[in-house]
């Protein structure tokens, strides 16, 4: 007799979810769904208060399950009965953690902490009649999906984001994740060229580009034409990788004014910055802000610039060559991608700061250009960037 076959239902698992950063899986997600996907989403950790401020994010709180926080007899009993029930399969899962690591004590430590977690994701993914597990980031919660799946005997894949998920200690064990992964979205070409970097050819085939995206509809309607711009917007955390204290250099000699969102712990340094080079009342700290009140201020600027040093494929950038606001760009990672330079936006030699005032000062200058390179901006974003058709590869891969 034929079996039935089973629905597919995927796991969406991330470190920390949902998270003001992360808008984009939740956007992925919510496509998914729509075209049919069963998607339950699983964190390692509750996100803090802050994280929840849009109704989006608390709807998606409220249907997301979590490994941590767990009371020490809960996980005891976890994994005493997997113990019990199946010796086997926890000490080759527990050896595995064990390797599967950075050199050091600490990091053992650390591994022993992704093995019990793991325990328990595999309990609640075998709960909830999970078919496939699938993670964001190779990051520490990558660790904790594979070893879960593994434990539970399910496919496991993952989505790789940026520069960030090859650097010291992830970059580490990059390799053995992808050869072990059932496939890999890279959301740029250049991320799928790391994962080849790192990988014997035999893995090759299974690494495929699927971008992030948008959902347009939901979005508010494209700026007007501005002709002369002058508001700069930079959203991004106020971290070293950003940049921001060469932006502010760069932006010194000109005649506009900057808005800064986001927060960090550069935030004292950039503000010392902004004093040294007399930028007091022409720099704006707006802070953390959530979804919505970020797309306005992105809105009701003139041009963003994103100078960063490192770099995924950045949906800031995405989100305001759809908003009809002119870009620049850093040359690094996946933004060539995203921003044909002169055509959908501007891009500068990454940390020449030189360059960067060059680029912003003819946006400033040239009346005409910041609407030209929007109206072809926003054309691309429609056509490769709506999450609507960016998720078909994930749904031919989960098999729906």
């Amino acid at each position: 007799m034929t079996q039935p076959r089973i629905a597919p239902r995927i796991a969406y698992v991330v470190s920390q979810y949902p998270a003001s950063s992360h808008t984009f899986i939740r956007r992925e997600v919510d496509s998914l769904r729509r075209h049919g996907v069963d998607i339950r989403t699983y964190s390692i950790r509750r996100p803090a208060p802050a994280e929840l401020k849009a109704p989006e994010d608390q709807a998606s709180f409220a249907e997301t399950g979590f490994v941590l926080p767990l009371s020490p007899l809960a996980l005891a009993c976890t994994h005493a009965r997997a113990l019990l029930s199946r010796p086997g399969a926890w000490f080759r899962l527990l050896r595995l953690a064990t390797r599967h690591r950075a050199p050091g004590a600490k990091a053992l430590l650390w591994s022993l902490f992704h093995f019990a977690e793991a325990v328990v994701l595999a309990r609640m993914l075998r709960a909830d009649g999970i078919t496939h597990v699938h993670n964001h980031f190779a990051n520490a919660g990558a660790t904790v999906g594979m070893l879960a799946a593994r434990f539970a005997g399910l496919p496991w894949s993952l989505t790789l984001h940026g520069i960030s998920e090859t650097d010291y200690p992830a970059g580490l064990m990059l390799g053995a994740k992808l050869e072990a992964a059932e496939f890999a979205a890279c959301v740029s070409w250049f991320g799928r060229a790391q994962a080849m970097r790192v990988t014997d050819p035999a893995h090759w085939h299974k690494f495929a580009v699927v971008r992030c995206g948008l959902d347009l509809p939901a979005l508010p309607a494209p700026a007007p034409a501005k002709g002369v711009r002058r508001e700069i917007v930079c959203v991004a955390r106020l971290s070293a990788e950003k940049g921001h204290l060469g932006l502010l250099e760069a932006i010194a000699p000109l005649d506009c004014t900057l808005t800064l969102v986001g927060d960090g712990p550069m935030l004292a340094q950039i503000e010392a910055a902004v004093a040294r080079l007399g930028l007091t009342g022409r720099v704006r700290f707006a802070g953390r802000l959530d979804e919505a009140a970020t797309l306005a201020a992105i809105a009701r600027a003139d041009l963003l610039v994103l100078p960063s040093f490192m770099e995924g494929l950045p949906i800031v950038l995405m989100e305001a060559m759809a908003l009809g606001v002119p870009v620049i760009g850093s040359r690094v990672a996946g933004v060539p991608e995203l921003i044909e330079d002169g055509t959908e936006g501007l891009l500068f030699r990454p940390g020449d700061w030189a360059d960067l005032r060059r680029v912003v000062a003819r946006l400033v200058e040239e009346p005409g250009l910041g609407d030209r390179l929007a109206t072809a901006a926003r054309a691309k974003v429609e056509r490769q960037f709506d999450i609507a058709t960016a998720v078909t590869p994930l749904i031919d891969r989960f098999g729906k």
